[in-house]
């Protein structure tokens, strides 16, 4: 058994990984691992679970997590390990052998490596220390303020650990694995002075002096810029002793291992924006690598290679031009290319700059492919369509030197005699634009020391399962990027005058890289304008577009350039889609705004995709980039009014579905308006998980649906489409939905709408009730059922009873509730409505269990479950278990308590469902606290008895 912390956070047993389940029982683990041994109190776990306000019932979840954790290292027979989770007090403890912790093992190694006198044993100790890191510390669990100190720690002690194995190499004389170990550290961070320095010293003694100096003076921009301070003393020494030429302290042949000093970590800062100067893998251990002998010497296919030079290959484009940030990307790179012949994935939507930052990283590598570098443009996406895999093999060839006679004609032919020339030689192959995984793999290179990057728009998971390809996405530029964008165009003087405009002007203009460059344009040809002013033009959607252009260059133009030489049913799907009220679309939604159908809407979308006017994020499921949307709009202003309601209608069309799939066999939540489009088709979903999930992904959606709605004066679409979230609102009721409520209800009350006031009055009580605020609840609530019934609306006005019933239990006034829900059940079975049936019996069956009355709560209980199908909403079974197993327990059957309150928590659980896994799990762990400490008691009365 094995527990680690040093990576995601895992216990491993002979059978595998423990599955642990949601992140907070990994961040509960990873609590109690850092003190392994002691006492961690509920306070502290409850701050390490939590980075907000903890809820109210925090307690309990941590109690249901260690039940869970306790039974999980039971089931894997840690007792034999010497592993207990116990309760100590107020307080948990896992007490442990200290072996099984990674990361004591970690500093053990490092106590040891400090104890020795060779450093060639020194090396193997610090390596086999930093193999013990699987990622960064304590993925996996959420991070409160206590966890993120902690990987913050751990995080120190690797890289002070890098840095002394970086020492012993010097000591060793290898200086060269020094420099490559330094280079993917120093990339990723950047302001740490001591990764500089050190690297700075061993590139020096391996003769690429210039490269230290560009390192000293990038690290001291850097400094000024992000954090405005000089290089410290470190960094300072070691610029003055390269300048000096002197041969430094950790020469080769000096003697002793330098002992470890302390991590100097970076200073309080942003995040870096530097680009690495390197990307070494660590395997290559020459320096100075002389050129791969001929392939002919080291194939058996004599007669085909005789030709081949061994003159290093470059294909590569040139580097691009005005290439800003990408330093996290960039450094990502470095690190995915140290690996044993890596694969890096670089994707993102289009025109995002995948192809640019391939290009920048390999112009800043020359050094490491001595063999060359190979470049093809694969053309996936490209309506001239893909390049053919046998033209790009046969240009590979040609450049490693094979003769044009000797080039085979099959790809499979080709690309064997690829790989064999490739297996000796370190080389860069950079395939752009792939589609899918299949025409990358015969590209691949055999050789070990070869780097392949490959980009697209797609995530090609089938790479990365065949070829362990690393995954780097990009997206567009952050707005610190842009405002380095700006200083470089108008001087940091004027962009540091303003830093608060510039920052604003950089989010205005999207990322995008084309209205950065034509902004700072703009000002740099006016000196008199302040930036904020400009920032103040470009907020206005409807002008930003044309502040956007420069003569016959701009964002317009760029735009109006693609526009033209789209298919009409293109152009018109794009014009609809800048009045999506929304931010993202799938093929329902585009089909709704066009008056199309799906088919239809598909067909355009996948046209716009390759005029990189929309970008796909996942399968079926695009996004407009701000800008991009702004000039849609302006193609077809008349059509606004049109495309909404349609767009509204849809997503009421979509979200009546997801109820009835959520809640089968419940009742409509309200009637269509009578002007109400059904759209030409209904996406529809296979069970409760799918629709929910689309519930979660639309919330965003959803609310600005319903807010353009009640702008534009469509009230009775406004609330429908914020009251159809019902099904989200009462699986996450504490996740603040008032607002939105607030919304409808203003609304309602807007239309005169009995029928609507009623209906939004219930859920916002409900949710008010759930926050806590049952004064608020109650005096809504108490309006409703008579609205209702002024409206004629039966099963509303049971709802409304049910929901004012709760809060009249809150209040204390518990005869009161439970008539209400009688009457409630009445009115639901006059009306054959089983779900609010079924409700009404859910919470007259907790009140009777409150009242003492635990025979009745079974009973109605009982009834309740008798009238749902064995698939009914989860939420609503689990909670009629939990009562049901309160009632057993009351009623003297223990056992059988326990069964049911353990499937009701069980069931909640795997649903996700936190709310209903807390109400089981609270009376689950008193009854069984009672039932061991009862046991216990019969088990020392024996004893005693056996004594006497």
């Amino acid at each position: 058994m094995e527990f680690r912390l040093l990576g995601t956070v895992s216990v491993e047993t002979l059978t595998g990984p423990l599955p642990l389940g949601p992140a907070k029982r990994r961040s509960l683990l990873a609590a109690l691992l850092l003190s392994p041994n002691t006492p961690v109190t509920v306070g502290r776990l409850t701050d390490s679970l939590w980075d907000d306000e903890p809820p109210l019932h925090a307690r309990s979840v941590i109690q249901g997590h260690v039940s869970r954790l306790r039974t999980l290292l039971v089931g894997a027979d840690a007792e034999a390990y010497g592993v207990e989770l116990a309760t100590v007090g107020d307080a948990y403890v896992l007490r442990l052998p200290e072996t099984l912790l990674d990361s004591q093992r970690f500093e053990e190694l490092l106590m040891l490596a400090r104890e020795q006198r060779s450093p060639a044993d020194t090396v193997l100790m610090l390596k086999e220390a930093l193999s013990l890191w699987q990622g960064p510390a304590l993925s996996g669990a959420l991070t409160g303020p206590p966890l993120r100190a902690a990987a913050h720690s751990l995080e120190e002690s690797r890289l002070a650990t890098v840095e002394h194995l970086a020492r012993t190499y010097g000591a060793l004389g290898e200086h060269h694995r020094a420099a490559a170990l330094l280079a993917a550290e120093t990339a990723a961070h950047p302001l740490r002075e001591s990764l500089a320095a050190a690297l700075m010293l061993a590139l020096y003694r391996v003769g690429r002096q210039s490269e230290a100096l560009d390192r000293f003076h990038r690290t001291r921009r850097l400094l000024a810029d992000e954090l405005g301070v000089d290089p410290g003393p470190g960094l300072a020494d070691a610029y003055a002793l390269i300048l000096r030429g002197e041969p430094g302290p950790a020469e080769p042949g000096d003697g002793g291992v330098p002992e470890p000093v302390s991590a100097t970590g970076p200073r309080p800062g942003t995040a870096p924006t530097a680009v690495p100067d390197q990307a070494a893998p660590v395997r290559n251990t020459d320096p100075h690598p002389s050129p791969a002998p001929a392939p002919a010497a080291r194939s058996g296919n004599a007669a085909a290679l005789t030709a081949v030079d061994d003159a290093a290959a470059d294909l590569l484009p040139r580097a691009p031009r005005g290439f800003h940030g990408r330093g996290p990307e960039l450094a990502a790179l470095t690190r995915a290319a140290a690996g044993e012949a890596p694969v890096c994935l670089v994707t993102g939507p289009a025109g995002v700059g995948k192809t640019a930052l391939a290009l920048q990283w390999a112009h800043r590598s020359p050094a490491l492919f001595p063999d060359g570098r190979l470049f093809a443009d694969l053309r996936g996406f490209s309506e001239a369509g893909e390049a053919a895999l046998i033209d790009v093999l046969r240009e590979f060839l040609l450049a490693l030197g094979v003769a044009p006679r000797r080039v085979p004609e099959s790809v499979q032919a080709a690309a064997a005699l690829f790989r064999s020339l490739t297996d000796r030689r370190r080389l860069l192959v950079i395939l752009d634009n792939a589609r899918d995984s299949a025409t990358v793999r015969p590209l691949l290179p055999g050789g070990s020391d070869c780097v392949t990057l490959v980009t697209s728009r797609h995530r090609l998971e089938g790479l990365i399962a065949s070829d362990a390809a690393r995954p780097v996405p990009l997206d567009t530029l952050e707005p610190h990027d842009g405002t380095a964008l700006f200083a470089g165009v108008l001087g940091e003087e004027r962009v540091h005058a303003e830093p608060v405009a510039a920052h604003r002007l950089a989010e205005l203009c999207g990322g995008l890289p084309l209205a950065l460059r034509v902004t700072a344009a703009r000002l740099a040809g006016r000196p008199r304008w302040t930036l904020a002013a400009l920032a103040d033009e470009l907020a206005d959607e409807r002008s930003r577009l044309a502040y956007l252009d420069v003569d016959d260059t701009g964002v317009a133009a760029a735009l109006r350039l693609t526009v033209q030489h789209l298919p009409p049913e293109a152009v018109h799907q794009f014009a609809r889609l800048g009045h999506h009220p929304g931010g993202h679309f799938d093929p329902y939604t585009a089909a709704a705004l066009a008056g199309t159908d799906p088919v239809t809407a598909t067909a355009a979308l996948e046209r716009l995709a390759a005029a990189h006017l929309v970008t796909e994020t996942a399968p079926g499921h695009w996004v407009l980039h701000d800008l991009v949307r702004l000039y849609a709009r302006g193609l077809d202003p008349a059509a606004a009014s049109e495309a909404l309601a349609r767009v509204l209608d849809h997503y009421i069309a979509t979200a009546l579905v997801v109820a009835d799939t959520a809640e089968p066999g419940g009742e409509p939540c309200f009637v269509l308006p009578d002007d109400y489009r059904r759209p030409s088709a209904v996406r529809d979903f296979a069970d409760r998980t799918a629709a929910m999930r689309w519930l979660a992904a639309e919330r965003d959606d959803l609310a600005l649906a319903a807010v353009a709605a009640r702008a534009a004066g469509l009230d009775d679409r406004a609330w429908r489409i914020i009251l159809l979230q019902w099904p989200q609102v009462v699986w996450r009721a504490r996740d603040s939905w008032s607002p939105l409520l607030e919304l409808a209800l203003d609304s309602a009350r807007a239309g005169k709408d009995a029928y609507a006031e009623s209906r939004v009055l219930t859920l916002l009580g409900w949710v008010l009730t759930e926050e806590g605020r049952t004064g608020e609840a109650a005096a809504l609530l108490e309006r409703s059922p008579l609205l209702a019934r002024q409206a004629g609306d039966p099963l509303g006005e049971a709802t409304a009873l049910i929901n004012l019933a709760v809060v009249q239990a809150e209040l204390g006034e518990l005869d009161t509730a439970q008539e209400g829900c009688v009457q409630a059940v009445e009115l639901a079975r006059t009306e054959g409505d089983r779900h609010t049936e079924m409700l009404a019996l859910q919470h007259l069956a907790r009140m009777q269990l409150t009242a003492g009355r635990p025979e009745d709560a079974l009973e109605s209980a009982r009834t309740a479950l008798d009238l749902g199908p064995e698939h009914e909403e989860v939420a609503r079974r689990t909670l009629l278990l939990a009562v049901s197993g309160e009632a057993r327990v009351a009623l003297g059957e223990e056992d059988e308590g326990i069964r049911l309150l353990d499937r009701a928590a069980t069931e909640a659980e795997r649903a996700g469902y936190d709310e209903g896994a807390v109400r089981a799990l609270g009376p689950l762990l008193r009854v069984t606290a009672r039932a061991d400490h009862r046991r216990r008691h019969e088990e020392a009365l024996r004893r005693l008895s056996g004594e006497g």
